[in-house]
């Protein structure tokens, strides 16, 4: 069974950093990628960043660029997600995801087929 666990989230100040990771067990994840999404209330859930298990290839959105930097320890099955600079619009439930329907594009949630349960992250002005 594959769980996807994630931590870190919590509350921060306007500018300041939180580093979020995700626990990925149940399956080899070669040939996948693994993505961070965030949905706010009332807003629709959107991609954050992603990752290439094999390659470590990565994407992000244009909102987290120059801020947030993706990683992956392929020894310890855990994607990491390194939030700099954050804003109160940060503010979201984050959620990781692991995915191999290329087809649909790393960014796209219909591309993932297991998820975390998700993990706040609120930044306060």
């Amino acid at each position: 069974q594959v769980q996807l666990v994630e931590s870190g989230g919590g509350l921060v100040q306007a500018g300041g950093s939180l580093r979020l990771s995700c626990a990925a067990s149940g399956r080899t994840f070669s040939n996948y990628y693994m993505g961070w999404f965030r949905q706010a209330p009332g807003k629709e859930r959107e991609f954050v960043a992603g990752i290439t298990w094999n390659g470590g290839s990565t994407y992000y959105a244009d909102s987290v660029k120059g801020r947030f930097t993706i990683s992956r320890d392929k020894s310890k099955n855990t994607v990491h997600l390194q939030m700099n600079s954050l804003k109160p619009e940060d503010t979201a439930v984050y959620y990781c995801a692991a995915g191999a329907r290329t087809y649909y594009g790393i960014s796209v949630a219909a591309g993932y087929d297991y998820w975390g349960q998700g993990t706040q992250v609120t930044v306060s002005s």
